[in-house]
C-alpha cells in the first residue's frame, strides 16, 4: 500500500472506533491493519478520553523504550487480551487532539517502516520516532587514543551482550556516570583497557568503583588492545559502532549513550584509521582477595572516609589473582541478561 491508502485506511478506522460506544477507562476499542509483522498485525485503537493510539505487536519478554511520556505522545508496553487471543504491543498514544492529523502522518510512516521491517517492528518504530525528532549537537573535541581504546573495550562487551538480547544497552551505564560500566540487579563489569605493551595496571577512579552491587557480583573485565592502523588485523573502531547498532533495537537509545561516552556518529570520520586488535582478555572476579581501596573496606577497618576524588593504579601483572574461566564468563553474561529480563 502507498502513503495515501495506509492514511486512508487509518482515518477511517479511527473514525469507525471513535463512533463506537465508549469503552471503560482502562480499556481499548481495537482495530486491526493489513500490515503485518511475524508477532501479528499492527492495530490502531481509542481509548476511553478518545485519545488515538497505534499498537505495534512484541513479544512479551520484549522491552519498550522508556522516556517517551506525554505531553503529547506517550509510549509503553501494553498487554491486551479478548476471548480468544493476548498480545503485547508497544502502544504509541497521541495525548493531544489538535495534533490527530500529525500523529496520522507519524502513524503513516510507522506502518510503511514496519511494512519494510516486519521480522523487528519496534526498531522500525524507533526509527520512526527518531526521525521526527530534531537533535542537533555540536562537534565535540576528538577523542585520544586512550580514550578511545576504553571505549572500544566497553563496546566489546555490550557486543557479546547485544547478541544475547537486543536490549542489553540497557545495561551499559558508564557513560551516564554510574560506578559501574555495565549493571543489572546483582552483577556488574567495569572494563578496563591499555594499550601498554607490558603489565596490566588499570586505573580505578573512586572509592566506589570496586565495590559489588549488594548481595551481588562484580567482575572486572581488562582488555590489552594494539592499535593496528588502517589495514592492520583487528576491528576498526567504527565497525565496531555499526556492529552494535544493527544488534541493538534501540539505536537512538545507544548513540544517545555513546555521545555520553564522546563518540558521535558525525565525527566518524575522524577515527576512519582506528583498529585495534585485542592481545589479551582476562576477567576478575572483585572479591576480597582482589587488590583495590573501597569505602566499606576502609570503614571496617575503622579508616574515617572523608576524602573525594580518589584515583589510584592497581597491580594485576602478576599470576593472582586468578581470571576466570572463559565458561565462568558466559555464566556471568547470561546471568546479566537473565536479570535485566
Amino acid at each position: 500500500m502507498n502513503d495515501d491508502e495506509l492514511r486512508s485506511l487509518v482515518e477511517e478506522q479511527w473514525t469507525a472506533l471513535e463512533a463506537e460506544q465508549t469503552t471503560g477507562e482502562r480499556r481499548l476499542r481495537v482495530a486491526e491493519l493489513t500490515v503485518v509483522t511475524e508477532s501479528g498485525p499492527l492495530a490502531v485503537a481509542v481509548d476511553h478520553d478518545g485519545h488515538r493510539h497505534v499498537l505495534v505487536p512484541i513479544h512479551a519478554h520484549r522491552k519498550v523504550r522508556p522516556g517517551l511520556n506525554g505531553p503529547v505522545l506517550r509510549l509503553r508496553k501494553r498487554p491486551l487480551e479478548d476471548a480468544e487471543t493476548y498480545q503485547t504491543y508497544a502502544d504509541l498514544a497521541c495525548l493531544r487532539d489538535d495534533l490527530s492529523d500529525l500523529f496520522t502522518e507519524l502513524c503513516v510512516d510507522v506502518l510503511g517502516a514496519v511494512a519494510e521491517l516486519p521480522k523487528d517492528p519496534v526498531k522500525a518504530l524507533y526509527l520512526v520516532l527518531d526521525r521526527w525528532k530534531a537533535l542537533f549537537r555540536t562537534q565535540g573535541t576528538p577523542l585520544g587514543t586512550e580514550q578511545l581504546a576504553g571505549l572500544f573495550g566497553e563496546l566489546t562487551v555490550l557486543h557479546r551482550l547485544l547478541e544475547q538480547d537486543p536490549s542489553a544497552h540497557l545495561l551499559w551505564r558508564g557513560p551516564e556516570g554510574y560506578r559501574h560500566d555495565f549493571s543489572a540487579t546483582t552483577n556488574a563489569i567495569e572494563v578496563k583497557a591499555s594499550t601498554n605493551s607490558e603489565g596490566r595496571r588499570p586505573r580505578i577512579h573512586g572509592l566506589d568503583q570496586l565495590e559489588a552491587p549488594e548481595s551481588g557480583m562484580l567482575c572486572l573485565a581488562w582488555f590489552r588492545l594494539h592499535p593496528t592502523g588502517v589495514n592492520g588485523v583487528g576491528t576498526a573502531f567504527t565497525e565496531l559502532v555499526e556492529q552494535a547498532l544493527r544488534l541493538c533495537d534501540d539505536e537512538a537509545a545507544f548513540l544517545e549513550l555513546l555521545a555520553q561516552a564522546g563518540y558521535r556518529l558525525s565525527d566518524a570520520n575522524c577515527y576512519h584509521g582506528v583498529r585495534f586488535a585485542i592481545d589479551e582478555e582476562r576477567w576478575y572476579r572483585v572479591d576480597a582477595d582482589f587488590p583495590g581501596l573501597t569505602s566499606g573496606a576502609l570503614v571496617a577497618a575503622g579508616v574515617p572516609v572523608s576524602v573525594l576524588d580518589v584515583e589510584y593504579t592497581i597491580d594485576l601483572s602478576g599470576q593472582t589473582p586468578t581470571p576466570l574461566a572463559p565458561g565462568q564468563v558466559s555464566r556471568l553474561i547470561d546471568s546479566m541478561i537473565q536479570e535485566s529480563a
